[in-house]
């Protein structure tokens, strides 16, 4: 997008008047997107953005302009107001460059066709063919609502240490939620696909099984009984309660929250904070999940990064420039939106690691509780690290088997007592697609876990 001669001079432009780090995040974003409404096609949109971010840090104070104008010119623009904010920290002139670029492997750059964004008309035939699935599966459905969007997004970084790393990434999504109509009024259900590739997805994902998953949902709620409240030991399935540690517990890893101290796990390094069945990982390289990536939004190579190994907290999630203040290396944690972001410290694909018992065996020795199939979503408190999430799918645990649906309800508790509180983890892992939001900004990630056991969550239910 920008070659390399006029990158070094916009970073020294960036720096003409004082600072001591400057970069360039320039993005080209290509997107697309179809939803179909009960038969009828209510979006059918594509677009392109393309951008350019330029960071200033000069002691503790950031400058930040943006521009959609990439020429040398619009770019030079840019560095000298987000050098004029910074100014006031001055700390002399830093020499710039020369920019070498990483070893990183772009993803996608590899020998392989680059990525479908899918055509409209292949786009509306995945669409229609979810919709009569869906509504085969019941005269109940009452409604079905099918969207698909994909997109294409090529990043450059390069930053006045001499950084200069490029990453090619596409991603495809596909959803499908149902309403069913009976005697217990309006129920619904929903089911999503996200992967990091192109229209790929579909030879792997079958848009039928994930409408029928949906319609399931709402028809077997029209059956539910009020779940019960009170504590009561909770099982999630494979791949549901992973957006539960992602909030519960991986926000308040991240080390924006640390230096601010808004964390419960503030100064915890080294200190027993979960069962020792619980490892937890944040890996941005795994396959094509939802927030694998070449690059962060810095440049850094994406890691794997273990958070709690066995119950024990082994570190935080980094950004570069935080990183840098403890004298440490980024843990490939610096992500953004879009160009016109900056960058802030963000989860990419966090789960728990599987571990050898039987899920089957698992809800057999249960004698009563709540079975979650699927978690909606949900709120924390990173200081407390007390939270709220909202159950779409869930049945009760009788004798050892599970029963009858329950309605919607709430789980309620909080993230390092429910980490406390794991007795019991499968093999049967999964990972499900989720939007991260924090802060103004949304990215994707990846949220996964086995099938485990929590001994005691409060349940927000209505029954006596």
């Amino acid at each position: 997008m920008i070659d390399a001669p006029v990158l070094e001079r916009v970073l020294t432009e960036a720096l003409r008047h004082g600072g001591e780090f400057a970069e360039v995040f320039a993005e080209d974003r290509s997107t697309s997107s179809a939803v179909l409404d009960d038969g009828r096609v209510e979006e059918l949109s594509s677009g392109r953005e393309r951008g350019a971010g330029i960071r200033v840090v000069s002691g503790e104070t950031t400058g930040f302009a943006h521009t959609a104008d990439l020429t040398e010119g619009g770019l030079l623009r840019a560095a000298e107001a987000a050098s004029a904010v910074a100014r006031g920290g001055g700390t002399g002139i830093v020499a710039v460059g020369p920019l070498v670029a990483t070893a990183v492997q772009e993803r996608g750059s590899d020998g392989a066709a680059t990525p479908s964004l899918g055509s409209k008309a292949d786009t509306l035939e995945l669409l229609r063919r979810a919709d009569d699935a869906a509504r085969g599966s019941g005269d109940s459905i009452s409604q079905v609502q099918a969207g698909c969007g994909a997109s294409r997004r090529r990043v450059l970084v390069a930053n006045s240490e001499g950084l200069l790393a490029r990453d090619q990434q596409a991603r495809t999504r596909f959803s499908v939620s149902c309403v069913a109509v009976g005697d217990t009024g309006l129920q619904t259900g929903f089911e999503t696909a996200a992967r990091t590739m192109g229209f790929e997805l579909f030879d792997e994902v079958s848009v039928e099984e994930l409408a029928l998953l949906a319609a399931g949902r709402a028809l077997s709620k029209l059956s539910a009984r009020p779940a019960p409240s009170g504590e009561l030991p909770v099982v999630l399935a494979g791949g549901s309660g992973g957006i539960l540690f992602h909030e519960a517990c991986g926000h308040g890893l991240e080390a924006d929250h640390i230096a601010k101290d808004a964390s419960v796990y503030t100064g915890m390094v080294g200190q027993q904070v979960a069962s020792p069945l619980v490892t937890l990982v944040d890996d941005g390289t795994v396959g094509s999940e939802w927030g694998t990536f070449a690059i962060d939004d810095e440049g850094r190579p994406a890691k794997r990064n273990v958070l709690i190994d066995r119950g024990v907290l082994t570190d935080y999630l980094w950004d570069y420039l935080r990183a840098r203040k403890e004298g440490r290396s980024s843990s490939g944690n610096g992500r953004r939106q879009t160009y016109q972001h900056l960058p802030m410290v963000r989860m990419t694909n966090t789960f728990l690691l599987a571990g050898d018992e039987d899920a089957d065996e698992i809800v057999a020795q249960t004698p009563r509780g709540v079975y979650v199939a699927k978690l909606g979503g949900g709120q924390v408190n990173t200081t407390t690290g007390d939270f709220v999430f909202g159950t779409t799918e869930a049945y009760l645990i009788e004798g050892g088997k599970i029963t009858e649906p329950l309605r919607d309800a709430n789980l309620i508790g909080n993230g390092p007592e429910v980490l406390k509180r794991v007795d019991a983890v499968a093999s049967d892992f999964a990972m499900t697609p989720g939007t991260c939001g924090k802060d103004g900004q949304s990215v994707p990630v990846g949220c996964g876990q086995a099938t485990l056991r929590v001994t005691g969550v409060t349940i927000g239910g209505t029954a006596e």
